[in-house]
């Protein structure tokens, strides 16, 4: 059975909202997964959520679903959550999924993130069913798909997602805030890189971190990022169909991200031949 990615938040770090990021977008991320059932499942929780609760409360006809995969905890990541609408109604249910990070549990993260101190309403007066489970490195079944967390290499405890449909379909990979070069040190082990070509083999659509240009890498590493090259060379190792650059640095305009675009494109036709490029804006819709 068919369904649809509708990416509602593409940027890293902070929103950057304004004229010069309006193609590709100003909000940080969060992905929605849709497909035959009602249920909906979201990748991550950046402002982007905002946006899209407020279309999903603008045409539902019932009780709202969803599940929300949490790549990790750092706020680009989770600050849309005060702000998702459907949480306001009774009679809506949304489960959240993610690790816990250095021994804090991730429910209470999530409180400290809508204490009375820094925002006026507490996760715990929402009126919306709400649960809060927590994951580790490997699969579980959600509604509609199995899913297989990856750990992936950027500071605090952060999972890359393998969605397959349970009816079957193309199977797609959420690989956000994931450093592919030889910066940093993470707790991942001599093996990862083999592991994670293998995590990924053949997918259909691989969605990887491509925050930094060959130019900005060679400062930062070890801030947990990777490159839209080094994002190419993956995708071709895994056997992918299509790679979606994202996580699109906020120093980045629109016209800065058509130059990387095209270079990686060119770069893709020297080293991964039929490998499709694209950089994901905010609105872009795959079929799958």
């Amino acid at each position: 059975m068919a369904y649809t990615l509708t990416f509602w938040g593409t940027r890293g770090s902070i929103p950057t909202p304004g004229p010069r990021t309006a193609r590709y977008g100003g909000n940080t991320a969060c992905i929605g997964v849709s497909g035959p059932g009602r249920r909906l499942l979201i990748l991550d929780a950046g402002s982007g959520l905002r946006p899209l609760g407020h279309e999903l409360m603008a045409r539902r006809d019932g009780p709202l679903s969803a599940d929300i995969l949490l790549s990790h905890t750092h706020w680009d990541h989770i600050q849309g959550l005060p702000f998702f609408k459907p949480l306001s109604a009774p009679g809506n249910s949304v489960c959240i999924y993610g690790a816990a990070q250095e021994g804090v549990p991730l429910e209470k993260i999530l409180r400290r993130q809508m204490d009375p101190m820094v925002f006026p309403v507490p996760l715990t007066a929402v009126a919306a069913a709400l649960r809060v489970t927590e994951i580790e490195e490997g699969e579980f079944p959600i509604a509609d798909f199995r899913v297989r967390a990856f750990r992936l290499r950027h500071p605090g405890t952060t999972y890359g997602y393998r969605l397959a449909p349970a009816t079957g379909g193309r199977e797609i990979a959420y690989v956000t805030d994931n450093e592919l070069g030889d910066g940093g040190s993470y707790p991942v082990g001599d093996g990862w890189r083999a592991a994670l070509v293998t995590f990924l083999g053949e997918t259909d659509t691989l969605i990887h971190d491509a925050m930094y240009s060959e130019h900005m890498i060679q400062v930062r590493r070890g801030w947990g990022h990777s490159t839209p090259r080094q994002a190419v060379e993956l995708a071709a190792e895994a056997g992918c169909r299509r790679l979606v650059l994202f996580h699109h640095e906020p120093e980045h305009d629109d016209d800065a991200i058509d130059r990387l675009l095209d270079q990686t494109r060119a770069f893709a036709r020297q080293v991964a031949p039929g490998l499709e490029v694209d950089a994901a804006a905010e609105g872009l819709e795959l079929a799958l």
